[in-house]
């Protein structure tokens, strides 16, 4: 799919991986909706967008809530028109292990709400989002719409304290390909992208000593991933119409250990 011109939803657009693929999508000519919960993060990118000269929307938006999400893609509907590019990529993270040090078990919310975002967040937006895309006119090649997910190498190597976050990712995987064949009928693919460790803003509040610990633990190359490494993925998986069902790990061949 040519990306100029297309409208594109980006959740989690507000910060890190998100807004770096914003920002890239602004860049090569898609109408751009930035969905994220924390409102202001989402108008500081749209208007970085602007300012550049590419278009962009910001729209508030809890993942978790049917009615929240149906409300930003209208909100984006008006803007752009229906999308046909989705981009699921906002997500929570959280170490907790099962048992705490004192003995008390880790609390079911903490684990119900990694999943409630995550996983289920997920699903929320792609269901909502698919059902606007296959109504759309086919392009010449039959396709409607792409939906690139995010999970994470925590799917496949979870550390320790990682239960949580890592059954959320890899649902996300395990889901990818059945959406694939789900909406293929309609011409939607569904690629999920699996990152490793990447300089988001979270990973800027650690100490440098640390960054450098964790860079170190990547085969090559021996750095952190960059956001617009992310991003050009993202991109690369709408132009290439063949990538359909499949996880793709973008970590520099690194393997988690257990810890």
């Amino acid at each position: 799919m040519d990306i100029q011109g297309q409208a594109a939803l980006v959740t989690g657009g507000g910060s890190g991986l998100g807004a770096e693929t914003a920002r890239r999508l602004a860049r090569r000519g898609a109408k751009v909706a930035v969905l994220d919960v924390n409102g202001a993060g989402a108008e500081s990118v749209c208007n970085e967008i602007r300012a550049a000269g590419g278009f962009a929307i910001a729209a508030p938006c809890d993942v978790t809530s049917p009615d929240s999400v149906a409300a930003a893609l209208d909100t984006a509907h008006e803007a752009h028109g229906t999308a046909r590019i989705l981009m699921n990529i906002a997500g929570i993270g959280t170490a907790r292990r099962v048992v705490g040090k004192d003995g008390s078990p880790m609390p079911l919310d903490d684990f119900r709400r990694v999943v409630e975002v995550n996983l289920i967040g997920t699903f929320n937006v792609i269901r909502l989002a698919a059902a606007a895309m296959i109504k759309l006119e086919p392009l010449a090649d039959g396709e409607r719409g792409v939906i690139v997910c995010t999970a994470s190498v925590a799917a496949f190597d979870g550390q320790v304290g990682q239960e949580a976050y890592a059954a959320s990712k890899g649902g996300v995987v395990s889901m990818t390909l059945p959406l694939a064949r789900d909406l293929a009928q309609f011409g939607v693919r569904a690629v999920t992208i699996a990152p490793g460790l990447f300089l988001t803003p979270l990973m800027h509040q650690l100490p440098q000593e640390v960054q450098e610990s964790l860079a170190a633990s990547i085969p090559f190359p021996k750095r952190l991933g960059k956001p617009e490494e992310f991003a050009h993925l993202a991109c690369a998986i709408v132009e290439n119409t063949t990538l359909n069902g499949e996880v793709i790990r973008l970590d520099g061949a690194l393997r988690m250990a257990p810890r």
